[in-house]
């Protein structure tokens, strides 16, 4: 089975600068409404992914989660390294054990360079033979 089939391209993808700050990482999510977010740098290259309990740990580490500082702290330093990337050229099975403990898994060409995601529900849908298209479930409205 072609893994690309699954592939929802750069183009349509939300990324991290890996320049970014922490504010500037945050706010992009906060804004997309996502849980993880793939970090690459200006080459394209992947270096990582940051979650949501990331910003969490890098607020509660700062003692004094003040937007000034987070301006200041870079992104790189939040990130996770354990959302391995696969290759276009990776089999199935490697997809499954990746995307069995993470949302979504990065792929990279032959240089390392970031070409998509391959979402886990995109996979379930296609194991479970959906055929209808599944309503995406309506955000929580956070109140500021």
């Amino acid at each position: 089975m072609n893994i690309l089939r699954f592939l929802t391209p750069k183009i349509e993808v939300e990324y991290i600068n890996f320049d970014s700050s922490v504010r500037q990482g945050l706010e992009k999510m906060k804004y997309h409404g996502y849980a993880a977010i793939p970090v690459i740098d200006d080459e394209g290259v992947y270096k990582g992914t940051v979650t949501e309990g990331d910003f969490l740990w890098a607020l509660y580490n700062n003692s004094s989660p003040d937007l000034k500082r987070l301006e200041k702290t870079e992104l790189k330093t939040i990130i996770r390294h354990d959302y391995q990337p696969v290759k276009a050229s990776a089999s199935i099975d490697e997809i499954l054990s990746r995307a069995y403990s993470q949302n979504f898994v990065p792929v990279v060409d032959d240089r390392g360079v970031f070409i998509g995601i391959i979402k886990r529900k995109d996979i379930i849908k296609h194991l479970a033979g959906v055929k209808v298209e599944i309503k995406e479930p309506q955000p929580i409205p956070v109140h500021t």
